[in-house]
Formats: C-alpha cells, sequence, structure tokens
C-alpha cells in the first residue's frame, strides 16, 4: 500500500502542472498592430492626366503635281531635310518641249499683233478720209483685239508651261524630317498616284490628348469669360511622361482646342506643344500629359490604401480614442499623388488604418502605429506643389 501511495502523489502533482500550462497556453494573444494615419488638412495641387498621341507640328504630304516619269530621288529616307530642297525629281523634257512650244505660239501671235494694230491705224485714217467704209473700219479694230486676246492667251499658256515645268522639281514645304518614299525612280507619278512621302516638322513637337465632355463642360463654367479661359490656359505647363515612365526634360504648352466633340467619343482634341531639340520624339509615340490645373485650399486628405470598396461604396476603417476599431463610409474627390481628398464622412484629427485592416473587424482593440509616408510620396507632393500655377 505505500508503494502504490508513493506514485500517485507524484502523479496529481504532474497533472496540476499540465493543466496550469494548459490554461497559460489558452491566454488570448495580444491586440494586432496596425498603420494609422491621420486626418490632415492641407492645400494641395489639382493634378489632371491624360494619354497623349505624339504627332508632328506640320506633317505635310508630298504629292506630284503634274504626270511624268521619277528620275530621281534626291534625298535620303528618314534624314532631316530643310525648306526648299530638292527631294524628288520628274523627268522635264516634255515639260520643257511644251514651254518652248508656247513661247513659240506667243512669239508669231504678237508679230500678228503688231500687223493687225498698225492695218487699225491705218483703217481709221482711211475712214476719216471717207476712203473706207465704218464696216471695214469695224473689221480692221475686230482684227486687231482678236490678236490682242490671242497674246494674252500665249501669255497664260508660257506661264502654265513654266508652272508645270516647275512642278517636276518636287521640294520640301517645311523643315522636317522627311518619310520613307512610296514609289520608286521609274514609276509613273502624277496628281493620282498619292502621297510620294511625308515631312514632319517636328520641333516643336504636337501631344493630342482627349478631354471627354463633363471635363470641358466643367471647365467651360469654371472659366466663362473667353479671354480669361485663353490667359489661364496659357499660364499652364504640362509634363510629358514617357512610355518607359520617364519625364521628357522639355516643358510643354498649350496650344490648341477642336471645333467640335467627337460624336463617337464623346471627347474633344486637345493639343499641347514641347520643344524636342535634336528630334528625340517621333510621330505616334504614346505618353502622358500631366499639368496642375489649380491648388485645392485646406483640402482633408488620407493615402489612397486607406480606403477600400465595399458593395459599390467607399469605406475606411477608423480608430477611436480607446484604440478600437470602426467602419465609416466617405465621400471620396481629388487624388493628388498618394493622397486622396476626402469630401465627406471623416474630420481633422481622425485616424484611418492604412495598413492592417483586414485583421482587424470592427469593434477590435488594435495597437496603433503611426503611417509614415515613402520618400518619393513626399517628393512628389512637394514638386507639384512648387509648380503650382
Amino acid at each position: 500500500m505505500k508503494t502504490k501511495t508513493a506514485w500517485v502523489t507524484p502523479l496529481i502533482i504532474l497533472a496540476t502542472c499540465l493543466t496550469a500550462c494548459s490554461r497559460k497556453e489558452q491566454a488570448e494573444p495580444p491586440p494586432p498592430t496596425v498603420v494609422v494615419a491621420t486626418v490632415t488638412q492641407r492645400d494641395v495641387p489639382v493634378v489632371k492626366e491624360g494619354v497623349a498621341t505624339l504627332d508632328g507640328f506640320i506633317n505635310a504630304n508630298i504629292n506630284a503635281q503634274v504626270q511624268g516619269y521619277l528620275i530621281s530621288r534626291n534625298y535620303k529616307e528618314g534624314s532631316t531635310v530643310k525648306k526648299g530642297d530638292l527631294l524628288f525629281q520628274i523627268d522635264p523634257r516634255p515639260f520643257e518641249a511644251s514651254l518652248a512650244q508656247a513661247k513659240a505660239t506667243l512669239a508669231k501671235d504678237k508679230a500678228m499683233q503688231l500687223k493687225a494694230s498698225a492695218d487699225q491705224t491705218r483703217a481709221m485714217q482711211l475712214f476719216v478720209q471717207k476712203v473706207l467704209s465704218a464696216q471695214e473700219r469695224d473689221a480692221a479694230i475686230a482684227a486687231a483685239e482678236s490678236n490682242k486676246a490671242s497674246v494674252e492667251a500665249d501669255e497664260a499658256a508660257v506661264k502654265t508651261a513654266e508652272i508645270n515645268l516647275g512642278y517636276t522639281k518636287i521640294t520640301a514645304p517645311v523643315d522636317g524630317v522627311a518619310g520613307i518614299a512610296t514609289t520608286q525612280v521609274g514609276d509613273l507619278v502624277g496628281p493620282a498616284t498619292g502621297t510620294l512621302t511625308t515631312v514632319s516638322q517636328l520641333d516643336p513637337i504636337t501631344a493630342t490628348v482627349n478631354l471627354g465632355e463633363q471635363g470641358l463642360t466643367e471647365f467651360v463654367m469654371k472659366h466663362r469669360d473667353p479671354n480669361e479661359r485663353e490667359r489661364y490656359l496659357s499660364r499652364l505647363e504640362f509634363e510629358l511622361i514617357l512610355a518607359d515612365g520617364t519625364v521628357f526634360p522639355h516643358k510643354g504648352s498649350f496650344y490648341a482646342e477642336d471645333r467640335h466633340l467627337d460624336a463617337k467619343t464623346g471627347s474633344i482634341k486637345m493639343e499641347i506643344t514641347f520643344p524636342n531639340p535634336g528630334d528625340l520624339l517621333r510621330p505616334g509615340q504614346f505618353g502622358k500629359v500631366r499639368t496642375i490645373v489649380e491648388t485645392r485650399k485646406g483640402a482633408l486628405v488620407i493615402p489612397q490604401e486607406a480606403v477600400t470598396e465595399l458593395q459599390g461604396n467607399q469605406v475606411v476603417m477608423v480608430v477611436d480614442q480607446t484604440s478600437k476599431v470602426g467602419m465609416r463610409p466617405v465621400r471620396m474627390g481629388e487624388r493628388f499623388g498618394a493622397l486622396w481628398e476626402v469630401v465627406e464622412g471623416l474630420k481633422p484629427g481622425d485616424r484611418v488604418i492604412v495598413q492592417g485592416m483586414q485583421k482587424t473587424p470592427p469593434g477590435a482593440p488594435v495597437i496603433v502605429k503611426e503611417w509614415t509616408p515613402a520618400a518619393t510620396q513626399v517628393a512628389s507632393v512637394a514638386s507639384a506643389e512648387r509648380k503650382e500655377p
């Protein structure tokens, strides 16, 4: 009996220890840590951005004005040309012959005009002397006028022949880059042939963006006076973000807007021009154009990542003074880089969860850690504030 009792006592002690340890392991874990940002009020720039397509400031389609055989191409395809540079040469010989023939006809008719003019003078004198009848006098006058008209027609024919001969030399109408030719030496070309090549003026270069009808209406209603609207647009400074994400080093300016909206897309074209030294940019490239259109004074802002969508509504998770989580619907406005304007639902000093909201149901306590924006976000907002119009 004594031996059995000796074994029972250690077992009871062991069971008691295991129960205590189990209760300790089942103790509630500490509250989760979340990153929160405080709703602040600040002046922020409103940045507008749109997709842009680049094109030449002038795109001159080069066409043949007369029909003939192409005997030379006088430029290097894709090279820079100057206004007046020879691009193509059409065989001039048929046009030289036409000009020579027109000049010969003119010389012949001028000689006939001299004779007719002299005949008219004599007829007038003889009519005064009553040697010729009125009918004969009128015939001499009519002959002189007819020869004069023939000479004028011949002079016009000579001018036309000279113009056509000039058209055999096809030159560049502007400074720019000449594209690849669509025809080859020996081809028969003419007005019906179509474009032989295109010369594009690339400095400056044009970026075309589309503004929606709603955006256009809001803009016009905000700037009702046409003169004030023109002054406002002239003050805007534009940036061009290229397809690889780099920012083009030269700033652009507003150039023009189209006269009408596209019925298919409901948008209006707007053109921004950028200096393009060295022809770094080419027609057909894509990018983004952005500009600061205004500065919003005293806007309430929070990080964009604090806002989530719930059944089509925008909500944020807030932390109250007791460090407990609550859900609150909000209405958001403009975006400013990494920040987002709060129109309704929050007030200055409220704390919203930026990171960790997925592990914090409403009503749960949390441990708060302050949100610190990335250095790139701070630099982006500061840069935009410096550039506000």
